[in-house]
């Protein structure tokens, strides 16, 4: 029985993979900020008018704690009282569906070809 050889890839096919992933994660980690999509809280709840550490619910412990990082109770207001917005459409839940089921729809034809190229490759003629 003859041994299975992996085809080989050239160079520049190499140096593209690398480039193109590259590109891929840059853009998977930039686009959404860009978007404005994620990154640091949207809304802070129940603004303070004048914050104190006791109306911002902060023990003595946690005060000191803040102080220590250079933070005063009108400083950490917004800090403390943010709260990330959870809500999302209607249209973006359904794109993130279809882009999922389309990446996993993707990757089993990919596999299949992949996995039947390999078997002929191995057994063809037998």
């Amino acid at each position: 029985m003859a041994r299975y050889k992996a085809p080989v890839q050239s160079k520049a096919s190499q140096i593209f993979d690398v480039i193109f992933l590259v590109v891929l994660t840059l853009g998977a980690l930039f686009v959404p900020l860009k978007m404005g999509l994620s990154g640091a809280a949207k809304t802070v709840a129940e603004p303070v008018a004048n914050p104190t550490w006791e109306s911002l619910g902060q023990t003595p412990a946690q005060a000191a704690q803040y102080e220590a990082l250079g933070y005063d109770p009108a400083s950490a207001h917004d800090l403390i009282l943010a709260r990330f917005d959870y809500s999302f459409t209607a249209g973006a839940l359904i794109a993130m569906i279809v882009v999922i089921v389309a990446y996993y729809v993707l990757m089993l034809k990919f596999s299949e070809t992949e996995y039947r190229e390999v078997i002929a490759e191995k057994f063809d003629g037998k």
